[in-house]
């Protein structure tokens, strides 16, 4: 592969419906399409992004609501952000594709998988969301009325310097978790705006309560059945069970499971290349596969029951 520091990662800007939709891609060849999980952006996929670029056109957008994008009120959930993440890469002329998503982002690119079919040729999930209810009482407690409150204290300028310090301790002492308070500080920053805290908080709530995780996809799992699946977790992750992505490999037909020892929640931060080398092993082992109309309705038919008609009372 090509060193790094040779390739670019460069943000460019749509206007998407009236709004600033941004994105960042790199490489050229088959595109692969990114998509960054809650406290997020697609600046956090550049060292996995770098290390596909030799081989792939890669595009990482940053979800309405999310890094530089706009931040309108309206509409986040899930089938919203696949929503815009078609018209998005419509829009640049991208057509099917390898699609990943992490966290959050697994949620949005199985929806995506779900609403355009034809436009995913595989699907690789890491550390993935809607896998089963549970999930870190942190994002429990986000989805708590009042949560904005507590997240603006979080994101003020005083508590991201100080993070900013904590993270240059940890780099200093050679510790691996200065990444990853990097990461949480730049994230957290465009929090600090109150549009950035309403599509947080409003994104988190479409799907996590108090309870847990309240969409889940594990029923329709059996849909991806004849396009490549790949399932990614950190071993060491506390966010999400690694427990979801080996019941998720279970429900979908010849899908495979790889895990990542270094790893916590944030492969793409925690072990990039790791990562990067997994999903290239993926898409170079395995056929591009995008599911027309025909075969969907054959899919769902094969699963559903012989339908009756209610009489009315």
């Amino acid at each position: 592969m090509a060193p790094l520091e040779d390739t670019d990662f460069e943000a460019w800007e749509v206007d998407l419906h009236g709004h600033r939709a941004v994105y960042r891609a790199a490489g050229s060849g088959p595109p692969v399409v990114l998509i960054h999980g809650m406290v997020n952006s697609s600046r956090h996929w550049r060292e996995v992004a770098l290390r596909l670029a030799d081989r792939y056109t890669v595009i990482a957008p940053d979800l309405i609501g999310h890094g530089d994008s706009a931040t309108p009120r309206g509409d986040y959930s899930l089938g919203a952000h696949a929503a815009a993440i078609r018209d998005l890469l419509v829009a640049i002329g991208v057509g099917p594709a390898t699609v990943v998503g992490h966290s959050l982002g697994g949620g949005v690119a199985m929806q995506y998988f779900w609403q355009f079919p034809e436009r995913v040729e595989r699907l690789a999930l890491v550390s993935s969301g809607g896998l089963g209810p549970e999930v870190s009482p942190m994002l429990r407690g986000a989805a708590l009325p009042g949560a904005s409150t507590a997240i603006r204290a979080a994101t003020s300028e005083r508590m991201l310097s100080w993070l900013s310090r904590i993270a240059a301790g940890l780099d200093r002492r050679g510790s691996d978790k200065g990444t990853y308070v990097h990461a949480v500080a730049r994230a957290m920053r465009p929090l600090g705006s109150r549009g950035g805290r309403r599509a947080f908080v409003q994104t988190l709530r479409s799907v996590i309560d108090v309870h847990g995780q309240r969409v889940s996809a594990v029923d329709r799992l059996y849909l991806l059945g004849p396009v490549p699946t790949l399932v990614v977790w950190g071993e060491r992750d506390n966010t999400i069970p690694i427990a979801h992505g080996l019941a998720a490999v279970e429900a979908i037909p010849d899908s495979r499971f790889e895990s990542l020892p270094g790893a916590a929640h944030f492969p793409h931060l925690e072990d990039p290349e790791g990562l990067a080398a997994v999903l290239a092993d993926f898409i170079a082992g395995t056929r591009p596969h995008s599911i027309d109309e025909a075969e969907w309705a054959e899919l769902i038919a094969a699963r559903s029951v012989r339908r009756r008609h209610l009489r009315a009372a």
